[in-house]
């Protein structure tokens, strides 16, 4: 199994004892439909870290990342398009209700499954931020593009804390230059990640690991 499916299938089983039927629904599909960038690049960091390490045990990591950048992608989107004010019918509405919803319970199960890992800080830290960004994007007289690059912040945060969550899994913290490099390849995509089918760089192991490498040297010295 790839990591993107490996990253996938984690998250829709964090999800699957989610009732009704119909909100579960609705969070199976987001998941299949998104890009999994974040939990792949959790998985990926782990392994080049330490290539011995069991994918299982760094997989519900890959997955809380991953669910919670989709929710506040989610979260985002609906604060943009404001579709209450738009809404010309009842069922719009609801389908508004229902995004919101949606949103809510995948960052809630995502924080569930990194709430007892060393990940935990990182991902109380990501979801601040996005607040703090998104009451300062919505502030009168904010131009178009402090308003992107506030937007965007959510893609750099996502890459950081799936660096986070991958090192921590093996038993380190992520060196500086591990989550510049994080910041570096969400600055590589044109805002939201790519869609499925669209891999990290082939060279982000090689990278993540000479990193990991020169960081241990240097400890050592």
């Amino acid at each position: 199994m790839d990591d993107a499916a490996r990253a996938r299938d984690a998250a829709c089983e964090a999800l699957a004892d989610v009732e009704p039927d119909q909100l579960r629904e609705a969070l199976e599909d987001r998941i299949a439909n998104a890009a999994v960038t974040p939990g792949v690049l959790a998985l990926v960091t782990a392994r080049a870290v330490d290539p011995e390490v069991d994918p299982d045990a760094v997989v519900d990591r890959a997955a809380g990342v991953q669910l919670i950048y989709e929710g506040l992608r989610l979260t985002r989107s609906v604060a943009h398009e404001e579709p209450w004010a738009t809404a010309a019918t009842r069922e719009t509405d609801i389908d508004a209700d229902m995004d919101v919803l949606t949103a809510d319970v995948l960052v809630s199960r995502g924080f569930a499954l990194l709430a007892c890992t060393d990940a935990a800080a990182a991902a109380v830290e990501v979801v601040r931020a996005f607040g703090r960004d998104q009451t300062l994007r919505d502030r009168e007289g904010t131009d178009p593009a402090a308003a992107t690059a506030l937007d965007r912040n959510l893609e750099i945060d996502a890459l950081e804390l799936a660096v986070v969550a991958g090192t921590t899994a093996v038993g380190g913290d992520p060196p500086e230059e591990l989550l510049t490099y994080a910041r570096d390849l969400a600055a590589d995509y044109d805002g939201e990640f790519p869609p499925p089918g669209r891999a990290l760089p082939e060279t982000t192991a090689d990278r993540i690991a000479d990193i990991s490498d020169r960081a241990v040297s240097a400890t050592d010295r």
